[in-house]
């Protein structure tokens, strides 16, 4: 008969395939280690964001600038990293964002969003936990601001 009052603990089975308990707190055994670059990180945050509806373009003026300047070049590609800086610790990482938005939406929706998802892409695909998830909206996007949108100017005179 099995006794009802004992406490469940985490299974592990050893090479006999007999199943004993593991103290709570230890870890398997490990094989080596591995390290996350910031730079994975970054471009992990920034694809991330870029996915969210109504999230226009990363970056503040100058990095947007830049970034247009660089796509302009030959073979050359944005940076999946601009407007997002990382701080990657052993087992967290923290992301500031800097963000233009489309109008019309909702910031406080949008930046949870962001948020979530964010978090949900550098964690499962890092195993990192995400501390923070600081966003800045740096501008909004008006359609028709582009200097691709705008119609050619009619000059006044003939």
């Amino acid at each position: 008969m099995t006794n009802p009052t004992t406490t469940q603990k985490p299974l592990t089975q050893n090479m006999n395939a007999e199943v004993v308990p593991r103290e709570a707190g230890t870890s398997a055994p490990t094989r080596g280690t591995t390290t996350v670059a910031d730079t994975v990180v970054q471009k992990i945050a920034g694809l991330a964001t870029r996915e969210v509806s109504g999230v226009y373009a990363l970056g503040g003026g100058a990095a947007r600038a830049f970034g247009s300047l660089r796509e302009r070049i030959p073979g050359a590609t944005a940076s999946a990293g601009q407007g997002v800086s990382v701080e990657v610790g052993e087992r967290q990482a923290a992301v500031d964002l800097h963000i233009l938005v489309e109008y019309g939406v909702s910031i406080t929706d949008l930046a949870r969003s962001v948020r979530r998802n964010v978090i949900g892409a550098v964690e499962q695909m890092t195993g990192l936990e995400v501390v923070e998830v600081n966003i800045a909206v740096t501008d909004v996007h008006i359609p028709g601001d582009d200097e691709g949108d705008k119609a050619p100017e009619t000059s006044r005179v003939q």
